[in-house]
Order: C-alpha cells, then sequence, then structure tokens
C-alpha cells in the first residue's frame, strides 16, 4: 500500500532583499535533500507534487531526479501567506508565529488566518491524495500548513505544539484515506 510523506524544505538562504516565497535552498538544505532523496523512506516514491514557491520547487526537484519521475505543482500547497510583513527579523517571526498557531481565527499582522491556511492546504492534499499517483506520494511544501494539516488529520485543535523542530521534516500517512502515521521525523541530520 502507497503512503503520502509530506516533506518540508530544508535550510533556506535568508534574503530580506528577496520576497520569501522566492528564496532558495543552502547548501545545507540541498545536501539534506540529497541525502533524503537517496535514502530509504524516499525509496518507493513515485509521484511527486510541490507547492510553486522556490524552495519547495528546488527540493521537488532533488527528490524527483533522484526518484527518475517529475514534479506537479499545486499553488494551493504554499505556506502561510506572510506578504502582509514580508521579513521578519527571526526573534519577531517566531513571536508572529506564535500568535499565528494560537489565535487561527485571527489574521495576525494582516497574515493570512490560520484557519484559512489549514482550509487550503487540507483541501490541497484531499484532492491530490484521490488522483491516480505511482508508488507513494510525496508532496513537498512548508512547516507551517505541514502543521496545520497534521492538526486536521489527527482531529485536533490548530496547534503550534505539532510544528516541525526545524526546517526540512517529514511526516506519513496512509492513502488514499489520510490517517497520520508518524509525526515529525527529520529528513536528514544537521551538518
Amino acid at each position: 500500500m502507497s503512503r503520502l510523506i509530506f516533506i518540508t524544505h530544508p535550510e533556506v538562504v535568508l534574503d530580506p532583499e528577496t520576497p520569501v516565497e522566492r528564496w532558495h535552498l543552502s547548501e545545507a538544505g540541498i545536501a539534506r535533500m540529497r541525502a533524503f532523496a537517496r535514502g530509504p523512506e524516499a525509496a518507493a516514491i513515485g509521484t511527486v507534487w510541490s507547492s510553486a514557491e522556490t524552495k519547495a520547487i528546488e527540493a521537488a526537484g532533488l527528490l524527483a531526479a533522484a526518484r527518475g519521475c517529475g514534479i506537479a505543482v499545486d499553488p494551493r500547497l504554499g505556506e502561510n501567506d506572510r506578504s502582509a510583513t514580508g521579513f521578519l527579523p527571526p526573534a519577531e517571526f517566531e513571536r508572529t508565529a506564535d500568535a499565528f498557531f494560537a489565535r487561527p481565527e485571527d489574521s495576525i499582522r494582516g497574515w493570512e488566518r490560520a484557519s484559512d491556511a489549514q482550509a487550503r492546504i487540507l483541501a490541497a492534499v484531499t484532492a491530490i491524495a484521490a488522483r491516480p499517483h505511482a508508488g507513494d506520494l510525496a508532496i513537498v511544501a512548508h512547516g507551517a500548513v505541514g502543521a496545520l494539516l497534521l492538526c486536521a488529520l489527527r482531529r485536533q485543535a490548530i496547534s503550534r505544539s505539532m510544528d516541525q523542530p526545524f526546517q526540512g521534516h517529514f511526516w506519513t500517512a496512509t492513502l488514499p484515506d489520510l490517517v497520520p502515521l508518524s509525526g515529525w521525523i527529520p529528513v536528514a541530520p544537521r551538518g
């Protein structure tokens, strides 16, 4: 039986002058994604989907190249929309993200509401999972929406406690019913 593998892009190059959705993977992120793509968890992947953000497409490309398949892109797999603030320094970002998860029905500083981002990612993944696919289905996206999706599939309230510890993790679920099989697992050790 095939599985869903929901993967978050690993480390990126932080560039305050570039829109966040156009950031690229860092050398460390590339190395970690290549290690995952060659590893046992990726061995049965035959279908790869990605968000439309550069860092996710790059990570999906590394995975697809290693597995010998193409990539499909769905913009609904994108991270929560934070364009209202753009880049935030790390400490300020963490405070804002805490509020985003703590108050899911509110738009924090103009960000997309967590409840809306959750509905969007759930609809996208449900639709993708219902399509024919070869082998395990990999979806390469982002941490916050991955946490929101995991909360929805586990039928629990939105909580930042379900967020990944750092960039570059995955969790798995059954197909086609999307029952989570694991929590967050690093794609590869950090160097």
